[in-house]
This record gives structure tokens, sequence and C-alpha cells, in this order.
């Protein structure tokens, strides 16, 4: 009898948290550290499932990753689900373009995705015309197609403030060699051609040595400043447009030339900070990786159970640029 009423109460008691669940009782729960948006004050009628497409080539998506996984932590509490999908270790239009295709063919209610690619348009469209809305995050095409919005960097912008970093940083005159990322990714090309355009227009002394390809490699990154500075002694500063650049400051490290040499790059992660510590990375500039990592899941969250009535002001979202140099490196990153 003892038992029969135990089971009877514990069947009683889920029974009263289905109830109030299904009343629409929606959780008070604290948003993570990084974290910038809050889910709204309403339950999903049936449970969610968040596809969260990220690429992992490189230690920048790492913070990118933890933002993800602290969302599907958080959303649990609203009855859905986040699942991080990494679409591979090398970034191509084909493996964004498959993992979309497996997010509609598995039905997700929502899809979080680095289109980075131009042509990711067409598989963006057919997932809204699937009923999946998309978010995106980090870096787009030129030619977004019909996600809702996106959040990251203004690319163009950001590479702006960069030449004018390495302006100051020249006092307008020496030689600099470009790294980009991967040729004709635009966000990576808006990057590049700010600081170019910048330089070309209103800083006549300084001289561009080569424009190179890393694939967001470090390894490529180091071999490529090598050559380089063996082919230009004088060069000043190595202007990184995306992934890898701790790559390039390890061989300056390695050449002996920190004080002589810099690098210009993006991304306040550990392996870039430990360079701007010691001297080699002389301006590095942010695009929140956790935050977004975390946002656009719950931007998602919001548009679905709103029906799409709660969405951002506008359909892109800028992170701040705030740049991380060896004067500031103390204050905003204090060694433990």
């Amino acid at each position: 009898m003892k038992k029969f009423l135990l089971m009877l109460g514990i069947v009683s008691l889920i029974g009263l948290s289905f109830v109030a669940y299904g009343a629409g009782k929606v959780p008070n729960v604290k948003l993570p550290k990084g974290g910038n948006v809050a889910a709204i004050t309403q339950l999903p009628a049936k449970p969610l499932r968040i596809a969260f497409l990220s690429f992992q080539n490189n230690p920048f998506w790492f913070p990118v990753r933890d933002g993800a996984l602290a969302a599907k932590a958080y959303l649990k509490n609203y009855n859905t689900t986040v699942d991080y999908i990494v679409m591979g270790d090398d970034m191509t239009a084909d493996r964004v373009v498959a993992a979309m295709e497996t997010a509609i063919a598995k039905k997700y209610d929502g899809i979080a995705v680095v289109p980075v690619f131009d042509g990711i348009d067409t598989i963006t469209n057919k997932a809204v015309a699937a009923g999946i809305p998309v978010f995106d995050f980090v870096a787009e095409s030129s030619k977004p197609g019909k996600r809702f919005a996106f959040m990251g960097q203004d690319a163009y912008a950001a590479g702006q403030l960069a030449g004018k970093t390495i302006e100051k940083l020249t006092a307008g005159n020496g030689k600099v060699g470009v790294i980009s990322g991967v040729f004709g990714a635009p966000q990576h090309e808006a990057r590049k051609n700010g600081a170019l355009d910048y330089l070309k227009n209103n800083v006549p002394g300084i001289k561009i040595v080569g424009i190179y390809e890393n694939r967001d490699k470090a390894e490529t990154a180091y071999t490529l400043t090598k050559d380089m500075l063996t082919a230009n002694p004088d060069l000043k500063i190595v202007y990184v447009t995306a992934g890898g650049p701790f790559g390039a400051a390890k061989a300056i490290k390695d050449l002996g030339l920190t004080g002589k040499v810099g690098v210009v790059c993006y991304d306040h992660i550990p392996e870039n900070i430990q360079y701007v510590r010691s001297g080699q990375i002389l301006a590095a500039i942010a695009q929140d990786p956790f935050g977004q990592g975390f946002d656009s899941c719950v931007y998602l969250y919001n548009y679905i159970v709103s029906k799409g009535k709660v969405k951002p002001a506008k359909d892109f979202v800028p992170v701040k640029l705030d740049v991380l140099t060896p004067d500031n490196v103390k204050e905003m990153y204090p060694e433990k």
C-alpha cells in the first residue's frame, strides 16, 4: 500500500508539473555571462529544435561553440533543443549547402548558420520556403537571401578601422603584407578592401608588398609571414583579415623581430591575446564570438515562438569593434 501511494504521489507531481507547463508558466532563467539576448516570456506550443551550423577550422570557433552550447543549456528550460553541428574543418560553400540540406530534411524548426560564401541564398530560400526561419551569424554572402536577420561585424567598417590602425602604427609610412582568409569569401574580402581602400585613399606612404591566402590556417600564416619578411626585411605590418593571425605573430617572435614588425588582426581569442601581451600582435579587433553563438539561438527562439513578431529592430545586428592592444590588454583581460 505504501509503495502504491508513493507511486501515486509521483504521478500526481508529474501531472501537476505538466499542467503548470502547459498552462504557460515561463521559467525565470538567468542569462549566462556573455549572452546579450533573453528569451521572451512565452513558451512554444510544442518542443522546438534549432540547428546551429558552424565551422571548426581554427580557434576562433571555440567561443562560438561555447556560446551555442550555453544557448543549448539556457533554451532547454524553454522546451527547446539546440543541436551544435560542425559543417567541417575546411570552409567551402558545398559544406554549407550540404549541412543546410540535411537540416531541412530533418525538419528543424530553425537554422542558425555561417553562410560565408556567395551562392548560399538559394538554399536559405529553400529553408524559408519549407517554413524554417534562418538566422545568419559571423559572416554571410553578399546576397543573403530570405534570412530574417544577420549578426556580425560590419566587415568593411572593420577593415577601415584596421586601415586607420595601420596608419597610426606606421606613422603613415612603410611596407605592409596582407594575409586574407579565403579568397572570395565576402567577409574576408570586405575586411581586406576596407583597409586597402582606406590606405590607398588616405595614406600614400604605405606600400602593400603582397596579398596572400591562408584559408584560416595559422601554420600557413606562419610560413607566409616568414616568406614576406625574407623578401622584405623592412616590412612593418602583417595584416591578417581572418583566422590564424597568431601564426604570423609566432613567426615574428621566432625571427626575433618583436618591436620591429607587428600584426593587425581580428578576434580576442586566447591564442591572440597571448601575442598581444608579448607584443607581436599590436591590434586585434573584436567580433564577440561567444555572443554571436548564444544570441543567434535566442533570436531564433523568439522569432519562432512569436510567429515572426519578435525580431531584431533591423535585419543587421552589429557587434562592437573593440580594439585590443598591448596598452589595454591588462585592463581588458586581466591575468588570473
